[in-house]
This record gives structure tokens, C-alpha cells and sequence, in this order.
């Protein structure tokens, strides 16, 4: 018995030992076919790891948009062959922006004695500089770009690259916080820049497909979809105390950095500036705006031209008449108009005797002003609103034009004359 458990013993030693002899030998045979190819392996492995993790020294460049092979455009449906279109066609004309702003610290003062070889605490504040971004398009082949004036506001260095990794200085040429619109200048061969098609805000309709393009977070040539969800906007600039009328709500997704990129129509045309979010989170929650192209239309070849552009201006602070402080001033529940509230000192409205509100009465629990001057009509045409003002004054006057102004005033009509000036310009 102890033989034939030796032997058995033997047989499975000889047996495995033969199985790890095979195994090395698989294993030689293996590495000598790969071999050549390792070299090769490798340099895939790190020039995929070069392309994830670029370089923090200096930013990854642009890239041009990868050709979509024929079959698969086969294969989408109408939508996406319009939207992959567009987006060939416009990316080439959106740029990243980057700026360095300069701030001055100010550092706590503390009284306390000079000690030798200590750091002099009354040594001026110490200089400190911080980096944004934001977006933006070519205007035209000499090269100027359209942006918003936030994103370069008090910016030292501004620096444009465009998709093709071309990275170059770019100069402010005209600012207009009221807008919030700026138009830079970079220096690139008319053959290297490709103008933006430009569309007609005024022919939108809600429900109208939108495109944007920008560059959110950082993350380059982002496109984003969606419709107009609203038209008619009055929102403040957020870059000066006067409001930006007729506003692109759109719930294609708009981000942090997106600002000054282009909203595109179906056809790949510019019909609105990205500028702002309503949001909690400072984040995307389907409800962006733009500024109408028929604004920038107005405001940009004259920013170029001469740096800075000029509002009419009446002079007053407004709100919309509605029904519940129509019928505290023993009006028509149904009458509408912008009623004055506030008559700016020394202003137009002042020199033309506009009078403001010089009451205040509980509504639903909360103070309102009344009794001032209900403007109806400007120059014959119908105001409903404060808006309806607003818009006027932006699209259809200049400074220095006289206008008519119908008002209700203690329930009676009057025709007042008014001379506009040119808005104020300190920020």
C-alpha cells in the first residue's frame, strides 16, 4: 500500500512540474510574437494619456471639427443632419476668451512697533490678479470680435483662440455696459477669419429652434439646443443701472462662459448674444437670455467706429400701471400705461414738467407709490407698459430728438413736449 501511494504521489509531481514547463513556454512564445509591437503599444498608451490630461503650463488647443463620414449622416434623421451642418459651419467663427483682471488687495493694517528684519506692515497692498472667460464671435474679416462687455470688464490682458488652436492678443475697441456688448480686435490675415451670418431678431417666433455655441466651465465649443421659449424680455444688464429691452429667452442650455458666444437659428444664423441665466444654482435650469442681434446690429459697427454708443434719454424711474393701483388713483380698472414714480433731477422729463408719484398707499399689504403722471402714448404710439417705453427710446430715438408724450394726470389728458438727452455714463 505504501508503494502504490508513493507511486501516485510521483505521478502528480511529474505531472505538475510538465504543466509549469508548459506554461513558461506559452508564455516565452507570446512575448517573443508581441515584442515587436510593444514599441508601438506604448506610444499609443502615451499619446492617449498626452491627449486626456493636457499640459497645466499652457491650455489644450482647439480642434477642427471631425468630418462626419457620409454613412453615418445616412443613418440620422433631418434633425441631426441640421444641427451636426450648422455646427460645421459656425464653430470655425466661435472663439474662447480669456482675460486677467488686476485687483488691488487691501490689507488689514495693525499698529505694531518695527521689529528688525520683521516685513514692513505698512508696505502698500499687495497687487493681485485673477483669470476669467467667456466667448465670443468673428464680426467681420478685420477682424473684430463681438462679446459681452462683462466678460472683459476691467480686463488688463485679453487673449482670443480660435478653433484651430490659433491663439492670439486681442484689444477692446468699444464697450457699451448698457448693452452689455464689446467688440475686441485681433490682428489675423482677412483668409484666417470667418464672419458669423447675422439674422433677424424682430422675425422670431416662440417655439423656434436654437442653437449655442460657447465655450461653458472651460469646456471649449460646446454646442447646445433648444427652442425660444419667450420674446419681449426687459431684463437689467447686470453692468449698469438701465435695462436691456426685448430679450431672447431660450431654454437651449446656457452656462458660465458661455456669455458672449453666439444663439444660432436653424440655419446657422446669429439672432441673439448670450449673456445671462436665471438660475439659483448659477447653473443651467432651462431659462437663458440673449441679447437681440438687432441690437448688436446698432450698437457694434458704432462701438468700432467710435468706441462708445449714445442712448436717449428721458429722465424718469417707472413701473407698469396695473389694475389694482389704476383703481387706487380712481382710474379705469382697464387702463394701462407706464406710470412715472421718479423724475430724475435736472433731466429731460424734469425740464418738460413730467411730474412723479407723490403718494403712497397700501396694496395686498405692501407700499406703492402713486399719483404720478400715466404716460400713455409716445409719439401716437400705444404704451402699455414701462417696457413699451424702454423699447422706444432704444430703437426708435437718438439723443437730442424731440418727442411727444401723451399722459394721464388726475384723470385728464395732456400732450407734453420733450427734449431727450443722452443717458448718464457713470457705472
Amino acid at each position: 500500500m505504501e508503494k502504490q501511494s508513493y507511486g501516485r504521489k510521483l505521478i502528480l509531481v511529474i505531472a505538475i512540474g510538465v504543466l509549469i514547463l508548459a506554461l513558461m513556454l506559452g508564455s516565452c512564445l507570446i512575448g517573443a510574437f508581441l515584442a515587436p509591437y510593444a514599441g508601438n503599444l506604448l506610444s499609443l498608451v502615451g499619446e492617449a494619456r498626452a491627449t486626456a490630461i493636457p499640459a497645466l503650463s499652457e491650455p489644450a488647443p482647439g480642434s477642427t471639427p471631425t468630418p462626419i463620414p457620409p454613412a453615418v449622416l445616412n443613418d440620422a434623421d433631418a434633425e441631426e443632419r441640421l444641427v451636426a451642418a450648422v455646427y460645421e459651419r459656425v464653430a470655425p467663427s466661435v472663439v474662447h476668451i480669456r482675460v486677467v483682471q488686476h485687483i488691488s488687495g487691501e490689507s488689514p493694517r495693525v499698529e505694531i512697533p518695527p521689529i528688525p528684519g520683521w516685513p514692513d506692515l505698512d508696505a502698500p497692498p499687495q497687487e493681485f490678479y485673477r483669470q476669467g472667460e467667456g466667448s465670443g464671435f468673428v464680426w467681420d474679416e478685420e477682424g473684430h470680435i463681438v462679446t459681452n462687455y462683462h466678460v472683459i470688464q476691467n480686463a488688463e490682458k485679453v487673449e482670443v483662440t480660435f478653433l484651430d488652436g490659433t491663439a492670439t492678443p486681442a484689444d477692446v475697441v468699444g464697450a457699451d455696459p448698457d448693452s452689455d456688448l464689446a467688440v475686441l480686435k485681433v490682428e489675423l490675415p482677412a483668409d484666417r477669419l470667418r464672419p458669423v451670418a447675422l439674422g433677424d431678431s424682430d422675425a422670431l417666433f416662440v417655439g423656434q429652434r436654437t442653437l449655442a455655441i460657447g465655450n461653458p466651465f472651460g469646456q471649449e465649443w460646446t454646442l447646445t439646443t433648444g427652442i425660444v421659449s419667450a420674446l419681449g424680455r426687459t431684463l437689467p444688464s447686470g453692468t449698469s443701472q438701465f435695462s436691456i429691452p426685448e430679450m431672447i429667452q431660450t431654454d437651449a442650455a446656457i452656462n458660465p462662459g458661455n456669455s458672449g458666444g453666439p444663439l444660432l437659428d436653424g440655419e446657422g444664423r446669429v439672432i441673439g448674444v448670450n449673456v445671462l441665466i436665471m438660475s439659483r444654482q448659477q447653473s443651467s435650469a432651462g431659462v437663458g437670455f440673449a441679447i437681440p442681434v438687432n441690437v448688436v446690429k446698432r450698437v457694434a459697427p458704432v462701438l468700432i467706429e467710435e468706441g462708445q454708443y449714445a442712448y436717449a434719454w428721458l429722465g424718469i424711474v417707472g413701473r407698469d400701471l396695473d389694475r389694482e393701483t389704476a383703481l387706487a388713483m380712481d382710474l379705469s380698472p382697464e387702463q394701462r400705461g407706464a406710470l412715472v414714480i421718479e423724475v430724475a433731477a435736472g433731466g429731460p422729463a424734469e425740464d418738460a414738467g413730467l411730474q412723479g408719484s407723490d403718494e403712497t398707499v397700501a396694496i395686498d399689504g405692501a407700499d406703492v407709490q402713486i399719483g404720478g403722471d400715466v404716460i400713455v402714448a409716445v409719439d401716437n404710439q400705444p404704451v402699455h407698459g414701462m417696457d413699451d417705453m424702454i423699447v422706444y427710446l432704444v430703437k426708435e430715438t437718438q439723443p437730442g430728438q424731440e418727442i411727444a408724450l401723451t399722459v394721464l394726470r388726475e384723470g385728464r389728458e395732456h400732450r407734453i413736449e420733450a427734449t431727450l438727452g443722452e443717458r448718464p455714463r457713470e457705472y
